[in-house]
């Protein structure tokens, strides 16, 4: 294999870089390194409460958890190759999500399974939408959620992608530290990035100034938006991002998503569905944005298929049951040119 170094302009940056062009074949679309759990999801319009009080819920579902794993399931659902990188333990839990992320199309074989560790879990209460549109409380169990280092993501396993993406930021944080550096790692090889912090537990919302300048695609909800940035409406945290990263496409959950490049600025409505769990609906909207983007298409119309993912990810329980392909998505996405 032959290797020949240059210095080019980055996709989309406009940052110097020296990339290595290797003559290889990519392998993957998409190298997903994040973190591995099932979710219990319980539905039923009750609260929970202490005093050994006993309430009946209506249905009970174990399934694929963790805004990773379900963003690598959508990205596959529409025909991207992707692979995992995570950390789980040798237990039920770890083993089933396993066999559900092989199952439907994602690779494995670079998932760090330890048996001193137990596999997270998040078991969701999730209440009729018909009382409080998305109404959720989350309780989780990190187990081996916060365990993958930046370091075991190695330049071998990134030379076989063409896209690195990393989710739920501010639970990995043992891989927190060493992001930037593997950011950078992954723009030498000639990879392009994206990042979902999902929402920050602690509250500290503290500043990725640094990291967001590695950042090809950052994908964050409208409240995760603001929060980062302080802004008072997220079309204005939406155009403070965009000068900090290559690209933000911002979801809005019922209002559809806003987009951000440079001057140029893009929306989406969502998609009109019979609504019956939201869990995971952020994560496919990632998957079919960044598909719609890898492929190269105008940013409005990747956000109108992000968008379309999202809403049609919500017909059924469960973040991945109801997660369409790329023939049955493409249908409600309007030509964008």
């Amino acid at each position: 294999m032959s290797i020949r170094a240059d210095i080019t302009k980055h996709p989309l940056r406009g940052m110097q870089v020296r990339h290595y062009n290797k003559l290889m074949i990519r392998t993957f679309d998409i190298l997903v390194a994040g973190e591995i759990n099932p979710d219990l999801i319980l539905t039923g319009d009750v609260t929970p409460e202490f005093g050994q009080v006993e309430k009946l819920v209506d249905s009970a579902i174990l399934t694929i958890g963790s805004s990773s794993a379900i963003f690598a399931c959508g990205a596959a659902r529409l025909g991207l190759r992707v692979a995992f990188i995570g950390v789980c333990g040798d237990d039920t839990f770890g083993r089933f999500i396993l066999d559900e992320l092989s199952g439907r199309g994602v690779d494995i074989t670079n998932v760090i399974v330890d048996p001193t560790l137990q596999t997270g879990l998040s078991v969701i209460l999730s209440r009729p939408i018909a009382r409080v549109q998305g109404d959720r409380a989350i309780l989780t169990n990190l187990g081996a959620i916060d365990r993958l280092r930046a370091e075991q993501v190695t330049d071998a396993l990134l030379q076989q992608a063409r896209h690195l993406h990393i989710a739920s930021y501010f639970l990995q944080t043992a891989l927190q530290p060493g992001l930037p550096d593997l950011f950078q790692r992954a723009h030498l090889l000639s990879l392009t990035t994206s990042l979902d912090t999902n929402w920050d537990p602690s509250g500290a919302w503290h500043a990725l100034d640094e990291l967001l300048d590695l950042v090809d695609v950052f994908l964050p909800n409208a409240n995760e938006a603001i929060a980062l940035t302080g802004a008072s409406t997220v079309e204005v945290a939406a155009e403070a991002l965009g000068r900090k990263c290559g690209l933000v496409a911002v979801k809005l959950g019922a209002r559809g998503a806003l987009a951000c490049r440079g001057e140029e600025v893009a929306r989406a409505n969502a998609f009109p569905v019979q609504v019956v769990d939201t869990v995971g609906a952020g994560d496919s909207f990632d998957a079919g944005f960044l598909s719609g983007w890898l492929n190269g298409w105008k940013l409005e119309k990747a956000l109108q298929l992000g968008a379309v993912c999202g809403s049609l990810s919500t017909r059924a329980a469960g973040g991945t049951s109801a997660q369409p392909g790329l023939d049955e998505a493409i249908k409600y996405v309007p030509s964008a040119g």
